[in-house]
């Protein structure tokens, strides 16, 4: 339950990473619903797992959904460049996460 805690939490910074998007192009309500909701639902589930899982495993698996959620949300969202560099290093992301998975 502590890592789906965690999951929750990177999904939430993924929302709270799209809320500042949509505020800076356009500052409407919606926009900065979905920013603090994000965060605040991301720092809620962080802190969460935080109960059980270390805090450099949960803090670095947190900033790798984070990190790398939004880089691809921006590229099937926001028109950003889905070059095979950038896929690459997100993958690299990914496997270092996974890998903290393993080893926790």
């Amino acid at each position: 339950m502590d890592w789906i805690m965690l999951i929750i939490a990177g999904a939430g910074e993924v929302a709270g990473v799209m809320g500042i998007n949509q505020v800076n192009k356009k500052k409407n309500f919606a926009s900065f619903v979905l920013l603090f909701a994000g965060f605040i639902i991301s720092f809620l589930f962080l802190s969460l797992s935080m109960q059980t899982i270390s805090m450099g495993t949960a803090y670095a698996v947190w900033t790798g959904i984070g990190a790398s959620g939004s880089v691809l949300v921006g590229m099937l969202f926001f028109g950003e460049s889905k070059d095979w560099k950038r896929l690459f290093f997100i993958l690299l992301i990914i496997s270092a996460v996974v890998g903290l998975k393993l080893i926790s």
